[in-house]
């Protein structure tokens, strides 16, 4: 047997690669797993633009059926499509594959039957919102039970799947961005009030907006600035200018240089309704910037963050909350400097160094039993 076949081979399968937490999680581990001598290949549906670059050497599958392939009937598609992941699976002959999100999920299961891929399914996100038809949880809950193994963010996630599930799943962080692992900015902190994240309406940009402009003539030299992009920047843009607040309001689109940019600010916003674990959050703590962020259903920032220890937590749609939280740290640095002190800890938690290993610890065991 040549070395390439005593090498074991991970399959990573998602969407695409565009620019977002979960597809950047997948190409941070595919790099991880291919540095430590397995074959990596990396399945999406799609190729889309403004995506995340593979490392070199990682192969890119596409499982779509294409172009001349699609039926006007929806079912024939569904089964071709179902047909062509199959056989990718047949002809890489991956030990494990990992998916994540929604329907991706099923689709792994049901494919790598009667093949010698293991399927290991992911949820990322919210569950409710990934499965949220009475179905669609009945599906999970069915083909789950019959995956190699579920990965889990959050405790609380588990009480949302059937005690099979449960009972199978294990909780597995995602590693930090080696991007924001530096030293604390400790000098002087920038008069401004950051959020990062898709423009869009779960992460409620315009509560942020709605809170500043309460404040704006207490706190007149901050400005707030939106990292992201998406189909709500002319609403925002809109309402920040009927707010009187257009002005100290700035909107930079997607940067390849965050961490450089958000450094030295005051003050970091999370007000999203629903989130699984927030790379964005995880990051702005790393940083040691002081964080507001809002509960989440899925415990993802209870998972990261005490009230009053390392940022203070409100509940989601809360603009009140939101604002006299911000005024609280506007108001008070030395305060606003311990918690942001505090939250640099999860940069140890969290480092790659230690949680990548989690993940190849579990996929050895998954692939050896």
């Amino acid at each position: 047997m040549n070395e390439k076949n005593e090498r074991k081979k991970i399959a990573f399968y998602i969407g695409s690669l565009r620019k977002g937490g979960a597809e950047r999680v997948f190409v941070n581990l595919a790099d991880y797993f291919q540095t430590e001598g397995y074959r990596v290949v990396m399945v999406t549906q799609y190729q889309r633009e403004d995506e995340y670059d593979l490392p070199d050497g990682i192969e890119r599958i596409l499982s779509d059926i294409g172009e001349e392939k699609v039926s006007a009937s929806r079912v024939v598609n569904f089964f071709r499509r179902l047909n062509k992941l199959h056989v990718i699976w047949k002809e890489q002959e991956a030990d494990l594959v990992l998916s994540c999100i929604g329907k991706n999920n099923f689709m792994t299961v049901v494919t790598t039957m009667g093949t010698k891929t293991k399927a290991v399914v992911s949820v990322v996100g919210e569950a409710k919102e990934e499965y949220p038809s009475r179905g669609m949880r009945m599906l999970a809950d069915f083909l789950f039970s019959r995956a190699a193994g579920v990965i889990l963010q959050t405790e609380r996630s588990r009480s949302f799947f059937c005690r099979k599930v449960g009972e199978k799943a294990v909780i597995l962080p995602n590693s930090l961005n080696p991007a924001f692992i530096r030293p604390r900015y400790e000098g002087a902190r920038e008069k401004r009030i950051v959020s990062v994240g898709r423009m869009d309406a779960n992460k409620n940009h315009e509560m942020q907006l709605r809170a500043f402009a309460v404040l704006k003539d207490k706190y007149p030299e901050y400005s707030l600035e939106i990292y992201g992009d998406g189909e709500l920047r002319s609403h925002i843009e809109e309402t920040a200018a009927g707010l009187g607040i257009a002005e100290r309001v700035f909107l930079p689109g997607v940067v390849q240089d965050v961490a450089a940019r958000i450094w030295r600010a005051s003050l970091f916003l999370l007000t999203s309704y629903s989130e699984g674990v927030s790379n964005a959050l995880i990051e702005a703590l790393a940083l040691g910037l002081s964080v507001i962020a809002t509960d989440v259903p899925s415990g993802g920032t209870e998972e990261l963050m005490e009230d009053g220890v390392n940022g203070l937590v409100i509940p989601a749609g809360d603009q009140t909350a939101l604002t006299r939280a911000m005024d609280r740290l506007l108001g008070d640095a030395d305060y606003a400097d311990r918690l942001g002190r505090e939250a640099a800890g999860i940069q140890q938690r969290l480092a790659p160094g230690r949680v990548n290993p989690m993940w190849k610890d579990y996929f050895e065991e998954i692939i050896n039993e």
